[in-house]
């Protein structure tokens, strides 16, 4: 079952509703994502992004997930 780039926004902005969150791809299995989110702030880069995939709620999970790839970025406002 394929999946959206809303879809995937939607589901990171349940976990950071106040976020810049923009989400491009369009072959429903890869995707590329750029969060910036306040809380972020004082994150290193693994704990950042551990976060945004908590969000995904398993949509990645195994060769059943419905989100095949991800190339995720993620950062504080500057």
């Amino acid at each position: 079952m394929a999946i959206t780039a809303l879809e995937i926004e939607n589901l990171i902005r349940e976990s950071f509703p106040s976020a810049k969150i923009t989400v491009e791809g369009d072959d429903g299995q890869h995707f590329a994502a750029m969060v910036i989110d306040e809380s972020f702030r004082g994150q290193n880069r693994v704990q950042q992004q551990r976060a945004v995939y908590a969000a995904l709620k398993g949509k990645m999970d195994g060769s059943q997930g419905e989100l095949h790839a991800l190339a995720l970025t993620t950062k504080a406002p500057e």
